[in-house]
């Protein structure tokens, strides 16, 4: 039998070329049993016998420098007398990347219910095997940051602890700022009421519709962005869910214009106002959903803590844009 060994041309030539500490690679180790496909198995398990490795729940079964297989120890230990690696080796194990996002790569092991997943590069080169402990390690990195993204602190659960117990004062100053400017938004929305005062004056009723408006925007916004966390609880990023969300967004905006078009019709007598109304729901549930997916990405990108940012920040930008769209379609529409 061939001796257990790392193939060279897989072996990294420094530690720490193994990538970033969030990708694949650098979670795999080649200090474990490998040995090639015609190696019986009793000579392999003695041959593992006094050798210390990162972990031996599984035999990666070589050729040259590709990947043939994985055995387990388990598999290994149940094999009849004289059997082969390749008679007991899976042929087609889990592999992923060397550039996979650690998680992806974790919930593949779950996933195959693999004790180890293999990291093969583009040209099916064999770069290390990640141990069910380093696994672990990811899957319970990865939960306690999930976590945190549940309660809006994108940056880690350090943070979520830190904010929730820090003093009244590191309390206001997290918070007062988007506050501040909640407040600001709300002073340029009486701005922008009063440059619509002749609107006002001439129909009354364009008013009535103003607060049911603001309101669809804002509780779509914040389906959009209850979403968005979700998905990033579970390593979905924004840009995956964007182009269907925002369909979503619009088709929402689309149903409800179209049901509140009989109702304001039959409320105010006037078909105008109605297909105003209905437009100014079309665009701003549109916009919210676009608002609400794009706040708490660029946040993040700043640095900012979108927990205390989003919210704020959203509904203003929401409600400002509503209310001009609004205006907008009565002024086309009903003036």
């Amino acid at each position: 039998m061939e001796r257990l060994r790392a193939p060279a041309a897989a072996r990294p030539a420094d530690p720490e070329l193994l990538g970033p500490p969030d990708r694949a690679l650098h979670h795999a180790s080649l200090r474990i049993p490998v040995a090639p496909p015609d190696a019986s198995v009793a000579d392999t398990l003695n041959a593992m016998r006094g050798k210390h490795f990162d972990s031996a729940a599984s035999v990666a079964v070589i050729e040259g420098d590709r990947l043939a297989g994985i055995v387990t120890i388990e598999r290994m230990f149940g094999a009849h007398e004289g059997a082969l690696l390749r008679d007991v080796m899976d042929p087609d194990p889990p592999v992923v990347a060397p550039d996979t996002d650690q998680e992806r790569a974790a919930w593949e092991a779950v996933h195959r219910a693999e004790p180890g997943l293999a990291v093969v590069d583009e040209n099916g080169r064999f770069r290390g095997l990640i141990s069910p402990h380093r696994l672990l390690t990811v899957l319970l990195a990865e939960h306690d940051e999930d976590l945190a993204r549940l309660g809006g602190f994108l940056r880690g659960a350090a943070t979520a602890r830190s904010s929730s117990v820090e003093a009244v004062r590191r309390r206001l100053w997290h918070r007062l700022p988007w506050l501040v400017l909640g407040l600001l938004g709300a002073m340029v929305s009486a701005v922008l009421m009063s440059a619509f005062e002749v609107q006002l004056d001439a129909n009354l009723a364009v008013a009535y519709f103003i607060p049911g408006i603001v309101y669809l925007a804002d509780a779509v916004g914040t389906q959009t962005e209850t979403l968005a966390i979700r998905g990033l609880s579970v390593g979905v990023g924004i840009r995956r869910i964007t182009g269907r969300e925002t369909l979503t967004g619009l088709s929402v905006g689309v149903l409800l214009g179209a049901l509140m078009w009989p109702v304001v019709a039959v409320m105010t007598s006037s078909m105008a106002l109605a297909s105003a109304v209905s437009v100014a729901v079309l665009g701003a549930s549109a916009i919210a959903t676009v608002v609400a997916l794009f706040l708490p990405w660029l946040l993040q990108r700043l640095g900012m803590d979108p927990a205390f940012g989003a919210g704020p920040l959203s509904t203003v930008v929401q409600d400002l844009l509503t209310i001009v769209i609004y205006f907008g379609a009565v002024t086309v529409l009903v003036s």
